[in-house]
């Protein structure tokens, strides 16, 4: 069982998106546990607070949730690449220009809340069937080499910093 105590390869900058998570659980224990509860708590956000910014230029609460969409896929393309033992160095993206296009804060709250479900379902099903040996491989995205096992703990960190942020300074 892979946990956070061995990770494999990842870059300093997403260590603290990791450093949240639960320090003995595996990949899927945590997916189980924080899904349950993200899923819990977008859905008890007050259509009030969707469109607050607490400081300006800050993203929406529905911008954000847009952002951990995408991020969230980017990853889990990128650990597809790298468990199919892909060598070609993935380029990294501008998170403020898809937040900026996204047009998340038009989009309809529950659809959102959907999208994230079915995209961590997605995500849940492809590491599953990854098999050690492909969590343990490992590629160049952003001049930044990273195990396809790091990837899949960054999605659950970046997911949980998001919500800690949202919990902190705009509810």
């Amino acid at each position: 069982m892979l946990t956070t105590q061995n990770i494999g390869e990842l870059p300093e900058y997403s260590k603290g998106y990791v450093d949240l998570l639960p320090k003995n659980d595996s990949l899927f224990t945590i997916f189980e546990k924080q899904s349950n509860n993200a899923y819990d708590f977008y859905a008890q956000i007050p259509e009030d607070k969707l469109l607050y910014r607490y400081a300006e230029g800050k993203w929406t609460i529905k911008e954000i949730l847009l952002h951990i969409i995408d991020v969230e896929r980017i990853l889990a393309y990128r650990s597809l690449r790298f468990a199919r033992t892909d060598n070609n160095e993935l380029p990294g993206f501008d998170q403020d220009k898809y937040v900026l296009h996204s047009k998340a804060n038009e989009r309809n709250w529950e659809e959102l809340q959907q999208e994230f479900k079915i995209v961590r379902q997605s995500t849940i099903l492809l590491f599953k069937n990854f098999d050690k040996e492909m969590l343990l491989e490992s590629g160049l995205a952003n001049n930044y080499r990273f195990s396809v096992n790091a990837m899949g703990f960054m999605i659950a960190g970046h997911e949980l910093h998001h919500r800690i942020i949202i919990q902190e300074r705009y509810l």
